[in-house]
């Protein structure tokens, strides 16, 4: 199982994990992590070799950068995803990483909460999509792969972390919850029933 946990060593990768780390709530810089383990089941299932099929460097920065968009230093006017896509590629931008493959992961961050489209784009968009739907239930993910990736990077209530922390910003800014997206699908079940304390839905 040494191998399923290994993360990419190179130095933009290392950078991106710290800023995550330092910014996101635990429990969703954990999710973060294992977004990218479970992307990298997929692949494997799939049948996808990495350094052919797709890049795996820039997998783990879409991954791990995918919810940055729920960090005070990233929250701007727009919703998360898009708004967390800004700050990842701004942040790839000063580590000098080209326009194309910024743009890349530039997609895969402000698609990931948008099913049936993100799955059609690139290995990157889709992988990314697929790894945070793996860490709520995919099935093709095995049990003891699950157990391994949870041992090591646990959940922590993260379903109603993330779903807390959409839900504050775009009650903050009705602009962050357009018509039909995922914020404005939390803020309705809030208004629905402000005094829920349940998690919130997965997407």
């Amino acid at each position: 199982m040494t191998e399923l946990l290994q993360l990419p060593t190179g130095d933009t990768a290392r950078r991106a994990l710290d800023w995550v780390q330092r910014t996101e709530e635990r429990s969703i810089a954990n999710h973060s992590v294992r977004t990218f383990l479970y992307a990298r089941v997929v692949a494997a299932s799939d049948g996808l070799v990495s350094g052919q099929d797709y890049n795996a460097e820039l997998l783990f920065l879409a991954c791990v950068l995918h919810d940055i968009g729920t960090t005070d230093e990233a929250d701007g006017e727009l919703r998360f995803e898009v708004d967390g896509a800004d700050a990842a590629a701004r942040f790839l931008a000063a580590e000098g990483m080209s326009a194309a493959e910024t743009d890349l992961v530039w997609e895969a961050i402000a698609l990931h909460t948008s099913p049936q489209i993100a799955e059609r784009r690139g290995p990157i968009t889709r992988l990314t999509r697929l790894g945070v739907r793996g860490d709520f239930g995919l099935e093709t993910v095995e049990a003891a792969e699950r157990q391994a990736i949870e041992d090591a990077y646990p959940r922590l209530d993260v379903e109603k972390h993330l779903g807390d922390a959409v839900l504050e910003q775009a009650l903050r800014r009705p602009e962050k919850a357009p018509r039909n997206s995922w914020p404005a699908s939390l803020v309705r079940a809030h208004l629905d029933d402000p005094h829920n304390t349940g998690v919130s839905e997965a997407f």
